[in-house]
């Protein structure tokens, strides 16, 4: 049976190699920021490629994780390392999504499985008519959360040793729990209540809430609320810089940098808040969803209200209308609601590689990076290019989760297990994508010279505002005489006064409009860039 969500090709408990740049080996890097992932290691020098042979050891024997080093030649015997992965989210962009693997790694989704299988023994022991599991003693309950703070690598390793004998993950968590729990006297008294009327789904949806609940609010919420952030410094440090807009790629009427980039901060901000509202929704209600087993063995006790509290006590919120499979469709809703985050950015991404190509934006050069391999002068836009890349590829998958994942022939298929295993692949590209976008977002430089240069270049904007004005004191066809002025006519700063000094129009009016330039003509562009709503703590 296939469960979980790993990493692009972390689909399998084997650590990955080096990085291409870093001769430390990822578990290295994993064990900084998740103490509890205890891994030996040595890195050792093969061809061009350092390759990490990370071994951890098990009860009953040692496993090596990169067994062999062999010829490049011999690409089937390859260790898995940066240069070997089949994603580039394992290998390329690591360093950049790496976060992400304690939560949405194969060891990420056994953690989490030890959770809910440990809390559910001892949810059981505070339930009255459960006699057969009297109250843990504090010490007991110590011993049971530490099996979960102290998973280790080499846990999750003797799990998978498990899961090759009886080819089922989930019935090998909890052969792994009884046996640690073997030793101590007080549990092994009731050792087979672990994973009692459970079915695998039961542990299995819980830990995929869990797992995209730590993603979320320790991961992709707050790098898009740098995002964010980031744009609304753009908009308010360019809430006055006159820019040309363009509709249907051509001048339109002017507005300003700043209330172009608050457009971006507010509509992404709004995505953001859908996305954290997302309720992530779990079941316990057996093989399905009608608690049979349970009422079976108890039929006094009120195990759907057990239920529901058990799912709420790990932060979810319960479903209580169910089949074998908590339905999903929460997380339709919640990749659904990412796909259209991540479709504002991609508009983003678009308009300022077309704002850069205009010259409105240069960028900072780093020293000793190269553009092209022929032609020396070229500075790419790279990150955005590469941000609007991974964003379609997240597209895709997310999609394709959305679509899937709210069906279940009958009671229970298993084509939701294989996919669940590509939340992370989803997920990755879209941190990947935001992580490109806030380095594009370092290095851009406005160019104010290139955006005055094409407001002075396009008085014939000043078209709408004086038929407006005409329109306002009665003059006839206003429209059709600024038609027949600018449409297809070069218009300059002298035509435009000519014409408006012809005008019978008040002298206030006509003073007003002979003071106008396509510079000042932003309406109120300004004070939009400027206003409370773009504030990065509001938008938030």
């Amino acid at each position: 049976m296939e469960s979980g969500a790993p990493l692009g090709v972390w689909n399998s408990i084997q650590p990955t190699g080096c990085t291409s740049r870093s001769s430390h080996c990822r578990q290295r890097e994993l064990s900084k920021s998740h103490p509890s992932l205890n891994v030996s290691y040595h890195t050792s020098k093969d061809f061009s490629c350092r390759i990490c042979s990370c071994r951890a050891t098990t009860k009953n024997s040692s496993v090596s994780i990169a067994k062999r080093k062999m010829p490049v030649e011999c690409s089937s015997d390859l260790d898995l390392c940066s240069l070997t992965a089949l994603s580039p989210l394992d290998g390329r962009y690591w360093g950049k999504i790496k976060d992400l693997a304690p939560f949405m790694s194969e060891f990420g989704l056994i953690r989490f499985r030890v959770l809910v299988e440990i809390n559910w023994l001892i949810k059981l022991s505070q339930i009255p008519e459960v006699t057969e599991v009297p109250s843990f003693t504090e010490e007991a309950q110590t011993y049971l959360k530490g099996l979960i703070k102290g998973l280790s690598m080499n846990d999750a390793l003797s799990i998978k040793e498990i899961e090759r004998r009886t080819n089922h993950d989930v019935k090998a968590v909890e052969y792994f729990l009884k046996q640690k729990c073997q030793s101590h006297p007080e549990i092994a008294k009731v050792i087979e209540f672990i994973h009692f009327s459970c079915t695998s789904e039961d542990i299995n949806n819980l830990a995929h809430a869990l797992m995209l609940k730590e993603t979320l609010n320790k991961v992709l919420l707050p790098v898009m609320g740098e995002l964010i952030e980031a744009i609304c410094v753009m908009a308010k440090e360019n809430a006055h810089i006159s820019m040309l807009s363009r509709t249907h790629g051509q001048p339109a009427s002017p507005t300003t940098l700043g209330k172009e980039m608050a457009i971006f901060a507010v509509r992404l901000s709004t995505e953001r808040k859908e996305i954290s509202q997302v309720g992530l929704l779990g079941k316990f209600a057996g093989a399905v969803g009608n608690y049979n087993a349970h009422l079976v063995a108890y039929p006094d006790i009120n195990w759907p209200r057990i239920a529901e509290e058990f799912v709420k006590s790990l932060g979810l919120s319960f479903n209580p209308y169910v089949t074998q499979i908590e339905s999903h469709d929460y997380m339709a809703r919640l990749f659904h609601a990412i796909n259209r985050f991540n479709t504002i950015l991609m508009d983003f991404d678009k308009d300022i590689w077309g704002y850069i190509s205009l010259g409105y934006f240069k960028q900072i050069t780093k020293a000793g990076e190269i553009g092209s391999s022929t032609m020396p002068h070229k500075v790419n836009r790279i990150d955005f290019e590469n941000s609007e890349g991974n964003l379609g590829v997240a597209h895709g998958v997310l999609s394709q989760l959305s679509m899937k994942l709210s069906i279940s022939r009958w009671q229970r298929d298993l084509t939701d297990s294989t996919v669940l295993r590509n939340v992370g692949v989803g997920l990755g590209h879209s941190l990947l994508a935001y992580r490109s976008a806030l380095q594009g977002i370092t290095k851009l430089q406005v160019n104010e010279a290139c955006l005055s240069e094409d407001l002075n270049q396009t008085w014939e904007v000043l078209a709408e505002p004086i038929q407006t004005v005409m329109r306002r004191y009665g003059i006839p066809e206003p429209y059709e005489k600024l038609k027949d002025l600018t449409r297809g006519r070069a218009v300059n700063k002298e035509s435009i006064q000519e014409f408006i000094e012809g005008l019978e129009l008040p002298e206030e009016a006509k003073s007003y409009l002979l003071k106008l330039t396509p510079h000042t003509y932003v309406g109120a562009a300004v004070e939009l860039a400027r206003a409370d709503v773009v504030n990065g703590s509001k938008v938030l």
